[in-house]
């Protein structure tokens, strides 16, 4: 068993098990979408090791980071979808 880890995903607090991935934690939300589309589309991640692009996500500040290659850290602040 993992020890659980505290996250926060447009501004919502949630524990994690060590070792999941941004992406993964953000699909345990109630909202997956990671970000909104030029054309106003919702996206969600689809390849799972950094080809598409579609998971990017604001991480503490930074923009664009790939959220299906991250790695949740205690503390970290994700920004998402609309939020971004």
């Amino acid at each position: 068993m993992h020890d659980a880890i505290s996250i926060t995903v447009n501004g919502q607090a949630y524990a994690v098990d060590t070792g999941t991935s941004v992406a993964a934690a953000i699909a345990m939300t109630s909202s997956p979408v990671t970000r909104i589309s030029v054309g106003s589309q919702p996206r969600a991640p689809l390849c799972g090791m950094g080809v598409c692009q579609e998971c990017r996500v604001t991480i503490n500040g930074r923009p664009h980071q790939l959220a299906c290659q991250t790695l949740c850290e205690a503390g970290m602040h994700i920004l998402c979808g609309d939020y971004v």
